[in-house]
């Protein structure tokens, strides 16, 4: 199982590569020019699609502009069965976003590999509501395959400006064996986490192809960082809370 799995990643990674290549690059563009014109990216997911949005926050060799979204209830230390329940809720991300300080001009990124469920659409709608460009990382076959729980009856996909496909399988699950009932082994945050850091490395590259200073951290174990990211922390603390 352990030589499948990665093989079975690796093979997804090389389809992500392929079929999502222009997305990508539209992605890091936007990315590049909202963090060159002073705006910051956002990024919301429920459940393990949260883990996402943590993955590049305050990171090291990671952009500094990045704001998550973590409504706490909705991730899944606070009782993992009542998120779900929650992010199945319409209208709920009100209680939340209103409250969010989303600028026109930012960047918005909604994580959700199903699509289907009300928050993550609210959420979208939410955000180009306050004049953000909003992207989409979702699985096309997995929300095809499913009806909508929002009352619109529209899933992520139809509610971003742009859409990534992260290619997961209905289920999102990988592996299957004879003597177990039902799939096994995720895919979409090792997918996920290389889609994200794949769009802020071509972010910062034209950056600095721009002739602008990407905003990047330095790792708090290297001598000499801390000096580096005060800078850098003094520079977004209006926006984000370090």
């Amino acid at each position: 199982m352990i030589q499948q799995y990665f093989s079975k990643i690796t093979n997804l990674l090389a389809i992500v590569k392929k079929e999502e290549q222009e997305a990508l690059n539209h992605a890091a563009k936007k990315v590049a020019d909202v963090i060159q014109n002073g705006g910051i990216v956002h990024l919301f997911g429920c459940g393990h699609s949260h883990i996402l949005t943590e993955e590049v926050y305050y990171r090291a060799g990671g952009l500094v502009p990045i704001h998550p979204i973590l409504h706490e209830p909705l991730m899944l230390h606070e009782g993992a069965v009542h998120s779900s329940m929650l992010e199945r809720k319409n209208d709920y991300a009100k209680t939340f976003m209103e409250e969010q300080d989303i600028r026109k001009g930012d960047l918005v990124i909604v994580i959700s590999t199903s699509g289907r469920n009300p928050v993550p659409v609210d959420v979208a709608v939410l955000a180009k509501s306050k004049e953000a460009f909003v992207i989409g990382i979702t699985s096309m076959a997995y929300s095809s395959s499913q009806p909508s729980r929002h009352t619109s009856e529209r899933h992520l996909f139809d509610v971003v400006d742009l859409v990534i496909d992260n290619h997961a399988p209905v289920g999102d699950a990988l592996l299957s064996h004879d003597k177990v009932e039902v799939n096994f082994s995720p895919s979409s945050t090792v997918i996920g986490a290389t889609i994200l850091n794949a769009i802020f490395a071509e972010s910062i590259k034209q950056m600095a192809e721009n002739d602008y200073d990407p905003p990047v951290f330095l790792s708090g174990n290297i001598e000499g960082a801390d000096q580096h990211n005060r800078i850098l922390i003094d520079t977004y603390k209006q926006r984000i809370q370090l």
